[in-house]
């Protein structure tokens, strides 16, 4: 844990006690700070009561006393409306700041040389995270992981010289974040996403270009407008920045030549990597995850053999494209986070052959955008409450059964796919739907089909290699 020295001897005010909420108010506690938390729903506050947290609802505080209000990243800032507690603390004229703020003032005053990895983007942010943090443990860093994706950023190990942190930053986190001065901080990509809490795509794209902006190297992807824009203005101002494309043949940046990583500079093209025969780095998205990994991973002086070591042995990110098991030449992949058809369609794309498990609890629009990956399917299972619809989209393009249950999909599959004559069949749970009609989160329902695959007969489990 990461005592929030900083905020010794000051009252602090919190509202949300999720967990980065429950271990943001303990670091402060730790660091000496009078914290008074709170949170609407109940059940948060009796928790944090549990936990030793001084609890009193927020409305009923002076707030002359207030130094800071500490937001949990769900809470709403701005839009639709600033949360109540927010308009509490605009008032009192006491600032806003959230987890990684907090984590940015203790790296500043402890340890500010220690290696800082920012990740933030509308999709891959997860990815890129881990694959960072495994080839810097790889090639024998002491790699801090958390943010957004796994531990809470204050639960990481205090910054310490030759500590390494790598961050997921959600653009709630950004928002929260004014000191964010990451080593590398990397702006994968950009396409509408959480317009309800940012009101438009500018300002979210505004939030995002913040964390690049104040980093020592910015690390931009190209292939969408809003990034090329961000790079072209990060660029007029002098700013040390790599350009990458999964899909673009750059003049000075990083690009992807199918499973060949390239680096072009003034008019020189080399390569720099491979992902041939890495099976958990699979498909054009994994290829600018690997891009924004070798940009961030030299900014800190790691080399092009142990980044591609790094690369190799990747085992995948659990539930994303997560290469489960094979047998002959059938290959099992759980992707259980693809909770909607944007999601899904990064699994699709990557293989020919696909015996798709898909259904659940169906978002809007079901699985129309994924109509021109359809070729792709050789036989559809569907499962769930969306198994009517999603057998109305798919008519006459795609076989499919209705199989109901994810243990029936996963054996009908295994059996239809063993008896494939093409080259490598792949039996796809990648669902682009919620799993709350049949589970209590993708996590169990990736949990669920490792399981039915695992008890299939003649099953050899595999790493993240093929």
């Amino acid at each position: 844990m990461i005592a929030a020295r900083s905020f010794n001897g000051k009252t602090v005010a919190l509202f949300g006690l999720g967990g980065s909420g429950i271990a943001t108010a303990t670091a402060l506690a730790a660091g000496g700070a009078r914290v008074i938390a709170w949170d609407d729903n109940p059940d948060s506050v009796a928790r944090a009561g549990r936990e030793a947290i001084a609890t009193q609802d927020l409305r009923g505080i002076d707030w002359s006393g207030v130094a800071s209000l500490l937001l949990s990243p769900g809470v709403p800032l701005t839009h639709p409306k600033p949360h109540w507690s927010v308009e509490l603390a605009r008032a009192a004229d006491a600032e806003i700041i959230g987890d990684v703020e907090l984590f940015s003032r203790e790296r500043a005053e402890r340890a500010p040389d220690a290696p800082f990895i920012a990740i933030t983007g509308t999709n891959g942010k997860s990815t890129t995270t881990a694959l960072i943090g495994h080839i810097l443990t790889h090639c024998g860093h002491d790699a801090q992981i958390g943010g957004n994706i796994g531990r809470a950023v204050m639960t990481l190990d205090p910054p310490a010289a030759g500590r390494s942190y790598v961050v997921e930053c959600s653009s709630f986190q950004i928002d929260l974040a004014p000191s964010i001065r990451p080593t590398a901080g990397i702006l994968l990509n950009l396409s509408p996403d959480h317009l309800d809490r940012h009101g438009t795509m500018q300002h979210y794209a505004a939030i995002k270009e913040r964390l690049v902006a104040g980093s020592d190297l910015a690390v931009v992807g190209v292939d969408d407008a809003w990034g090329a824009q961000i790079a072209d203005r990060l660029e007029r101002t002098g700013a040390e920045l790599v350009r990458i494309s999964k899909r673009l043949a750059l003049a000075n940046g990083l690009f992807a030549e199918g499973t060949e990583l390239m680096q072009a500079r003034e008019g020189r093209v080399r390569q720099v990597a491979s992902l041939a025969g890495i099976g958990a780095l699979r498909g054009q998205h994994n290829a600018q995850n690997a891009l924004a990994a070798i940009a961030a991973c030299r900014k800190i002086g790691v080399s092009d053999a142990d980044i591609q070591a790094g690369l190799a042995s990747f085992p995948g990110l659990v539930h994303r494209m997560e290469q489960v098991a094979r047998r002959g030449h059938v290959l099992f992949v759980n992707d259980s986070k693809a909770t909607n058809a944007d999601a899904a369609a990064p699994a699709l794309s990557s293989y020919p052959r696909i015996y798709w498990i898909a259904g659940g609890l169906a978002k809007e629009g079901g699985i129309e955008p994924l109509r021109g990956l359809f070729p792709r399917i050789a036989k559809a299972y569907l499962i769930g409450e969306a198994a009517p619809a999603f057998s109305a989209t798919l008519g006459d393009m795609v076989p499919y059964e209705i199989a109901g249950t994810l243990d029936a999909a996963v054996a009908h599959a295994a059996a239809d796919a063993q008896n494939d004559p093409a080259g490598e069949a792949v039996v796809l749970l990648s669902p682009a739907c919620a799993s709350f009609d049949q589970y209590r989160n993708f996590e169990v329902r990736g949990d669920a089909f490792k399981a039915a695959v695992r008890g299939l007969a003649n099953i050899e489990p595999i790493g993240g290699t093929s």
